[in-house]
C-alpha cells in the first residue's frame, strides 16, 4: 500500500522560514495568508501566537485537507514587542538600545488542518545576548543587512556576530522557526 505524505502548505512568504523547511527535507508549498498582524496586545509574549493561528487558520480555510503551518517571530526586550523598523533610523534607535542588553526572540507556530480538527499550537524562547555595540557598528551593520524588514531591525544569520555575543536556545527559532519543536509536532500529526 501506497501511503502519501499530507500536503504541507507555509502560510507564509518568509525566505528564511522557506530555508528552514527546505533544509529539514520537509516538501511545501507556499501560499501568503490574507491577514493583517497585530503588534500589539495586553501581553506581549500572546502577540506571535495570535498571528501564527491567523495566519495558518486563513490558508486552511482555503486549503482544508492540507497542513498548513502559521509562524510568527517576535522580538521581546524590557516588556514590550520590537516589531519591524519602518524607517532606518527607527532602526538604528532600536539597536543601539539593545546594545549590551539580553532580550528574547519568540516564535510561535500554528499547525492546522481543517479536515480532522487538527490544531497544534507551541512557542520557543531564545535569549539572545546583544554586545557592547557603537554608533559605528549599527550603522555598518545597516548598511549591510536589509533591516527593515526584520523584526527587531536584525537578522542573526547576516553579520550576527557584530550584533551578538551569544544565544541560549534555538538558532533556527532567532531565524524564525524553531525547527526541532516543529519536527517533533509534525511527527505527533
Amino acid at each position: 500500500m501506497n501511503l502519501e505524505l499530507p500536503k504541507v502548505i507555509l502560510a507564509s512568504e518568509s525566505p528564511r522560514r522557506k530555508e528552514i523547511l527546505a533544509r529539514l527535507g520537509i516538501e511545501f508549498s507556499v501560499h501568503k495568508p490574507s491577514v493583517r498582524e497585530i503588534s500589539e496586545y495586553f501581553c506581549p509574549s500572546h502577540v506571535s501566537v495570535i498571528n501564527a493561528c491567523r495566519k495558518s487558520e486563513s490558508v486552511a480555510l482555503e486549503f482544508p485537507s492540507c497542513t498548513v503551518i502559521g509562524a510568527d517571530t517576535v522580538i521581546e526586550f524590557e516588556g514590550r514587542i520590537l516589531g519591524k523598523p519602518e524607517t532606518v533610523s527607527e532602526a538604528v534607535e532600536m539597536l543601539i538600545s539593545m546594545s549590551g542588553k539580553k532580550h528574547l526572540a519568540v516564535t510561535s507556530v500554528c499547525i492546522r488542518k481543517m479536515e480532522g480538527d487538527v490544531k497544534c499550537v507551541f512557542s520557543d524562547a531564545t535569549e539572545v545576548e546583544f554586545r557592547q555595540i557603537s554608533a559605528s557598528t549599527v550603522m555598518e551593520y545597516v548598511g549591510r543587512v536589509d533591516i527593515l524588514d526584520k523584526a527587531g531591525a536584525y537578522a542573526i544569520q547576516e553579520y550576527g556576530d557584530m550584533l551578538i555575543t551569544g544565544i541560549r536556545g534555538s538558532y533556527d527559532n532567532v531565524i524564525g522557526l524553531p525547527s526541532e519543536k516543529l519536527l517533533l509536532a509534525l511527527r505527533a500529526h
